[in-house]
């Protein structure tokens, strides 16, 4: 498998709408191949009764666009942030540091000439060789003490980092957050983005201040989900669903896109793309955001889309595992539901994952979602899910991560501490924006002190975390 997704991503050097194709055809052709279940009746299985696509003029459609729109891991979206105006520019933006340090807010509009070169001008990263990775991570992990361990595991909001909200710039007060709490990687959001310049300002001074390089990352998705396209007017791309007759050109096209502007503002991650099939006409949470109604075509520009932001040179994460379509519930509010049997799951929502894995994906995260067919844990804390589906079944050895450990799913209903265990216990990865960021580190420490966690557990997550950020020149 690494031999012909390797062979096809460097032919997509030099012609990339050809390797989208020959990837996406790939991907599928091996699916459709290879056994796929342990029963021997899933290979011939059909999906039926596929909905009929929302358009944006149908009534009661979700809508394409607006700030009110579902996101995926933005905290409340209510809060007044604390703002500063730089005498400079008149730009009001909030000032996390100035009151301390003396820093400006940066100014909106194009780089000034103190700012480092945009990364756009810089040759695109891209996965390196395996061996290599393997090498400088492990030696990574080795010079690495517990609390670095500890917190390398999370990706968190700035202001969850840094106790501030609508944070703009990293000053001196993110310095000093950073040292205390080492964290692996940083999400954003629409209120941390002024401009592009502000943005790649941003982005650069956060990285001088880790030890070891961090992921930086939003929800880009398109569509209704966006971060950098409705902020700083990175190039916008629409719902996936629109272009879902198009072809896998047009998936790996618009990927190269949404790449294009998270990799010019200084990010290296997109959390997307989306590998839900939108198989209910009532899931409105998903709705336009997925590739396709239909679980082979899903799998086709699932698999062109990860081929397109690697071109485009970032790392992707396929979501929502096992698959949020077929819900009525908004697992950002509450309990989300799937009344499917595994054998169900695996002849259409697995679909699309399997062929985003086999195209190279760097991430599965996954949804909050009660599957009660399958286990009574919710799918974060399965061990059956997430261990033995995800990476024994479906062979995935990359990054798992939760999603959002703020949301209405989860919080209420267990401690951050808490849900932090269980993730890990489950077989996750990286812990994405827990309510408390120090209650779900003490909790890690208590269950390592209780010999509820190992450390040699945690360092298999460390590991998949640093060669991930390895092979895209994180580190």
């Amino acid at each position: 498998m690494g031999r012909w997704t390797g062979w096809i991503r460097r032919i997509g050097q030099s012609q990339k709408s050809a390797a989208a194709v020959l990837g996406a055809a790939a991907a599928v052709f091996l699916i459709v191949s290879m056994p796929l279940l342990a029963s021997p009746a899933e290979d011939a299985a059909s999906v039926g009764g596929a909905a009929v696509p929302v358009t944006e003029d149908a009534a009661g459609a979700v809508p394409a666009t607006g700030d009110d729109a579902v996101t995926d891991t933005d905290p409340a979206m209510g809060d007044t942030a604390v703002t500063d105006t730089d005498p400079a520019t008149g730009d009001t933006a909030v000032a996390e540091d100035a009151l301390v340090t003396g820093d400006a807010a940066p100014a909106s509009g194009d780089a000034d000439a103190t700012e480092e070169r945009s990364p756009a001008e810089d040759p695109v990263p891209g996965p390196e060789a395996d061996a290599v990775t393997v090498d400088r991570a492990e030696s990574v992990l080795a010079a690495m003490d517990l609390r670095e361990k500890v917190y390398q595991l999370f990706i968190v909001f700035p202001e969850d980092l840094v106790g501030e909200k609508g944070i703009t710039f990293a000053g001196e007060r993110t310095r000093a957050a950073l040292e205390e709490r080492p964290v692996g990687g940083l999400i954003y959001d629409r209120t941390n983005m002024v401009s592009q310049a502000q943005v790649r300002r941003m982005m650069a001074d956060t990285r001088s201040m880790c030890e070891i390089g961090p992921i930086l990352t939003c929800d880009e998705e398109g569509g209704r989900v966006n971060r950098l396209m409705g902020a700083v007017g990175t190039p916008y791309v629409g719902p996936m669903l629109r272009y879902k007759d198009q072809g896998p050109e047009t998936a790996s096209a618009n990927a190269r896109t949404i790449a294009s502007g998270i990799v010019s503002c200084g990010l290296n991650m997109d959390l997307a793309p989306v590998a839900d099939v939108w198989s209910s006409p009532e899931n409105r949470v998903i709705g336009d955001r997925a590739y396709s109604d239909d679980p082979w075509q899903a799998a086709e520009l699932v698999s062109a889309a990860v081929a397109g932001f690697h071109e485009g040179g970032v790392a992707c994460c396929l979501k929502h595992f096992p698959g949020h379509g077929d819900t009525r519930e908004d697992s950002h509010t509450g309990t989300a539901y799937v009344y499917k049997t595994l054998d169900q799951i695996r002849e259409a929502e697995l679909v699309p994952f399997r062929a985003g894995i086999a195209a190279g994906a760097d991430a599965v995260m996954v949804g909050h979602l009660a599957l009660p067919e399958i286990d009574d844990d919710p799918a974060p804390f399965s061990y059956r899910i997430v261990t033995e589906l995800l990476r024994e079944e479906l062979g995935f050895d990359g990054v798992v991560m939760t999603d959002s450990l703020q949301m209405g799913a989860v919080v209420g209903d267990v401690s951050s501490g808490e849900a932090a265990v269980r993730a890990l216990r489950a077989g996750a990865d990286v812990l994405l924006a827990p309510e408390s960021l120090s209650g779900a580190a003490e909790g890690i420490f208590r269950a390592l002190d209780a010999g509820e966690l190992t450390e040699a557990r945690l360092d298999e997550s460390v590991l998949r975390i640093l060669r991930l950020k390895d092979r895209w020149g994180m580190l």
